[in-house]
């Protein structure tokens, strides 16, 4: 299983080590990944994901993970959240059409 973020799409990177006579030494720079548990005001229902820290902070200040979704690109979502984006969306069409 790939360490990647579910609602960024971010991988791990290599890059080098360098010590003080500048030798070189391979690593990795891991995304700090959380198994979270969001909850979706809209659905209803709590989801979970695994998530990188930074991007949960982007849930939090875009104002829960109802907003992230529909704001964010589809190419950097997990199936799974687009599955959820969708639900979303056919949720507040149907809420805009009743109104």
């Amino acid at each position: 299983m790939t360490r990647r973020c579910d609602l960024m799409g971010t991988l791990p990177l290599s890059g080098q080590l360098r010590s003080h006579a500048e030798n070189k030494t391979k690593r990795k720079f891991r995304p700090n990944l959380c198994n979270v548990t969001l909850m979706s005001d809209i659905l209803g229902r709590k989801f979970r994901l695994r998530v990188s820290a930074r991007a949960l902070k982007s849930v939090e200040h875009r104002g829960g993970l109802d907003a992230y979704l529909l704001k964010a690109k589809n190419e950097q979502l997990s199936p799974d959240c687009l599955k959820i984006k969708r639900e979303i969306q056919k949720v507040t069409a149907a809420a805009k059409a009743a109104a």
